[in-house]
């Protein structure tokens, strides 16, 4: 893949890779970089490309490899006190992102990838390098965890 044609892939995916990366790393900031730092993996990577995948496959991969290493160095950093003082829908969003992270990380990233952006189970298990079957589990696995953390 030449760098042009690169180029009009990443401007065609920058903004569902974006709405992944936003879903499962929880602020913009964040998403931004590893939207960024996955298409830069990917550009040096481009050569490697094997056309027999879909490109979209091929970037959702790099991003969420990318993702899980930041959730990773995360789990490593203390987290930071939350902004007290919220009410409404920022509450809402913070009871989310706090069920959300009571989700194993795998069964997030499938989460988002298929709630975000719809794509199919096939296209998930080759995504993560997983069967169907195992995508299917822990997508159920994932729904009554987050399910189970919100009625609380």
């Amino acid at each position: 893949m030449d760098e042009r044609a690169f180029a009009r892939t990443a401007e065609e995916y920058a903004a569902r890779l974006y709405a992944v990366a936003y879903r499962l790393l929880g602020n913009r900031a964040d998403a931004e970089d590893a939207v960024q730092r996955a298409l830069l993996k990917a550009f040096e990577a481009r050569e490697s490309y094997v056309s027999r995948w879909a490109v979209s496959t091929w970037l959702y991969r790099v991003l969420t490899n990318v993702c899980i290493d930041e959730l990773r160095r995360r789990r490593r950093t203390p987290p930071e006190e939350l902004p007290r003082g919220r009410t409404g829908a920022a509450v809402e969003r913070l009871d989310l992102a706090r069920a959300l992270d009571t989700v194993p990380r795998e069964a997030r990233v499938l989460l988002a990838l298929h709630y975000v952006n719809g794509l199919g189970y096939r296209e998930l298990a080759t995504i993560r390098g997983i069967s169907v079957n195992t995508v299917k589990s822990q997508l159920a696995r994932g729904k009554a965890i987050l399910k189970r953390a919100l009625e609380e």
